[in-house]
């Protein structure tokens, strides 16, 4: 008996530490393109001693939409605060590949934009649901992650980008 219960406990501890390595994990090196069709190297999103925020969207997704407009209203002052760089990173497939430069342009959004359309990095990052945020640090640690659209949540963002400047 008490070797099935340890052995639960480690299990529950192996899980537990599996959840917290992913939350600090960096950002893996892959080659994506961008709106322009220019070849980006991900590791250099993170390189240049800056706060990252990289949210993973779709056209289709209506609480993407929200998120990304609800941070484009407070990106310009998170800039000017914290010096934070925003890359959108399309999963679109096929011809809704055609429709995120549009998109982005009919927003006026001032975002980086990527386009993932075989999943690779969004598998790479365990990306299951859209939207996905990630704000990583100056030195490319992820320091916080969320799923999913709220009113309100880029309070709790802005609060993970001036954490990381002290």
């Amino acid at each position: 008996m008490n070797i099935y219960v340890n052995m639960k406990r480690l299990i529950l501890i192996a899980v537990c530490l599996m959840g917290i390595s992913r939350l600090w994990a960096v950002l893996p090196d892959m080659e994506l393109k961008d709106i322009d069709g220019q070849t980006v190297h991900t590791e250099t999103l993170v390189a240049n001693g800056k706060p990252v925020i990289i949210s993973f969207f779709a056209t289709w997704c209506k609480p993407c939409m929200r998120e990304l407009q609800a941070i484009n209203e407070v990106y310009a002052d998170w800039q000017d605060e914290t010096g934070v760089e925003m890359y959108i990173v399309s999963i679109d497939q096929g011809q809704d590949s055609k429709k995120v430069k549009p998109l982005v342009d009919g927003y006026g959004w001032d975002y980086h934009v990527l386009l993932d359309p075989n999943g690779e990095l969004k598998r790479a990052m365990n990306v299951q649901n859209i939207p996905h945020l990630f704000v990583f640090d100056k030195s490319g640690q992820t320091v916080y992650t969320h799923t999913g659209y709220t009113d309100g949540c880029e309070v709790e963002i802005r609060k993970s980008l001036t954490s990381v400047l002290h």
